[in-house]
């Protein structure tokens, strides 16, 4: 299948000097500082489990999720915890102390990009969702074999910016409004009681795009990017990982509470191990090879 048909809809980026980072917020944004850009296309959405579905019926991919773990690789593990599955976000009862994130993430078997929530979950009414719970590697291969690649940090980021140079949001520098829907991040009492229609994942595009046509570059899933994580010291939003290596994630998502991490900006990012999925990261593509 060609990278056109799997894509649909990829969006050029001209070359350009952007300023990346921020100076205003976690110290792994520091400093704001000006990068040269290259010219790329970029996919408008991130890669849906339609898509998705598309690529493991051609290939038969399997995730790794999906596959059982090796007892040798985790010594001391629990026999439960040593069948495939993954992390799914379980709201907590009520509020709890927001130090401890573990609270909310739960080991499921059988989790995976096609049972988001576990063995008796499905994609019903999900096709145009973003695909969750995709490793690094998984959405490495997906981008070989749509004939794309993963965007590095400085490409997801100029991206989401849209042009608007130095703004905290990819809209603008002004938070969400009273009654405004910009993006699908936390709205409500995190991480125990959501509004009604945030929560959890929406279908892409559910938001307005930012001034390049570009939708979900703020919340909705955290998107792998190619680049290496080495600040040891952030752990916002991720079980550890021991030493795990770690892939910069970029957008936030629907967990990204102003109570609690308010990472829905381009200028966020944080260390994901390479090996963790979990119900909240996706991923979307770019091609180098023809620039705009």
């Amino acid at each position: 299948m060609t990278a056109s048909v799997v894509t649909g809809d990829l969006v050029p980026i001209d070359a350009q000097t952007a300023t990346l980072g921020s100076d205003d917020h976690g110290p792994e944004e520091r400093p704001a500082r000006p990068v040269a850009v290259a010219a790329f296309r970029i996919e408008r959405h991130p890669v849906t489990n339609a898509q998705f579905a598309a690529f493991v019926r051609d290939t038969g991919y399997r995730t790794v999720a999906e596959q059982p773990l090796d007892p040798a690789d985790f010594p001391g593990a629990p026999v439960e915890n040593l069948q495939p599955g993954s992390l799914v976000f379980t709201p907590t009862p009520g509020p709890v102390d927001l130090r401890h994130l573990s609270q909310w993430w739960t080991w499921t078997p059988g989790a995976c990009w096609r049972r988001p929530e576990g063995r008796r979950s499905s994609l019903a009414d999900r096709a145009d969702h973003p695909v969750v719970h995709v490793a690094h590697a998984d959405a490495e291969a997906y981008a070989a074999w749509a004939g794309l690649a993963l965007p590095t940090e400085a490409e997801w980021e100029t991206a989401a910016r849209g042009g608007l140079a130095g703004a905290a949001f990819t809209w603008g520098d002004s938070p969400e409004g009273v009654g405004e829907r910009l993006a699908n991040y936390w709205h409500g009492d995190f991480p125990w009681r959501a509004d009604p229609g945030y929560g959890r994942t929406s279908p892409v595009g559910t938001f307005p795009p930012n001034p390049y046509g570009l939708v979900d570059m703020a919340g909705n899933v955290w998107e792998w990017t190619a680049d290496p994580y080495t600040d040891a010291g952030d752990r916002c939003g991720v079980p550890d990982g021991g030493s795990v290596p770690r892939r910069v994630v970029k957008g936030g998502s629907f967990l990204c509470a102003d109570s609690y991490c308010r990472r829905y900006r381009p200028a966020a990012r944080r260390g994901q191990p390479v090996d963790t999925g979990m119900s909240h990261i996706g991923f979307r593509c770019v091609d180098r090879a023809a620039g705009p």
